[in-house]
């Protein structure tokens, strides 16, 4: 990761986490009192080929025994109503600060992918993941309104996976090369920018997910 990259993620650590640590404690409480433990869910990500590493998120589900794969419409039924409210606030994403406080993440980049895409598309990987993973980013704030779509409209893991992996993969690919291959400080700035704004323009006056 460029020097200046990571200076910009450590920087925004400390302010965010210094504007967001009353918030999400309250936050915190409450989930304790409706929706129980676990607090957070853990699961492997990938931030380069043969690299995983444990993704922190606010848990916005009923926990499932097993619990695997891309999530789709299949799996919509099992998003509480707190956690719906989490998700359009983007509070889920709050833990992942941790990731890039230790490295494993930085603000901007692609989506860190799940083991079994890297290795079923290894060469597509293997360039994506040349930039560090991202909590945003340029296929994130072009495709995730599409995406969700797409997803929302599977029923079953086996549909998930046909249509994340024809018609998801190769579009966050093209986005997120794109952003590789013109990275700059600030365009970085730009897509957090954008993603801030995203947040409260669909919290407050949308209603919808961001």
């Amino acid at each position: 990761m460029k020097p200046s990259k990571r200076a910009l993620d450590l920087v925004l650590v400390v302010i965010l986490s210094m504007i967001l640590v009353l918030p999400f404690s309250i936050l915190l409480i409450v989930m304790i009192f409706k929706e129980g433990f676990p607090l957070f869910y853990v699961a492997e990500r990938m931030k380069g080929v043969g690299q995983p590493f444990h993704l922190w998120k606010l848990r916005t589900m009923t926990v499932a025994g097993q619990d695997s794969g891309v999530s789709g419409g299949d799996k919509t039924a099992r998003i509480t109503p707190l956690g719906a409210f989490i998700r359009r606030a983007r509070m889920d994403e709050v833990p992942q600060l941790w990731n890039v406080l230790k490295g494993d993440m930085s603000f901007v980049g692609p989506r860190p992918p799940l083991r079994e895409y890297v290795e079923r598309f290894p060469d597509l990987y293997g360039q994506v993941l040349k930039s560090p993973t991202g909590i945003t980013g340029l296929a994130s704030l072009r495709f995730h309104d599409r995406e969700e779509k797409l997803l929302a409209a599977c029923h079953s893991r086996e549909e998930t996976d046909r249509v994340y992996s024809e018609r998801c993969v190769p579009q966050k690919a093209r986005l997120d090369l794109i952003y590789q291959k013109n990275w700059s400080l600030c365009f970085d700035l730009k897509l957090i920018w954008e993603t801030g704004t995203g947040i409260l323009i669909r919290r407050f006056f949308k209603g919808g997910k961001a």
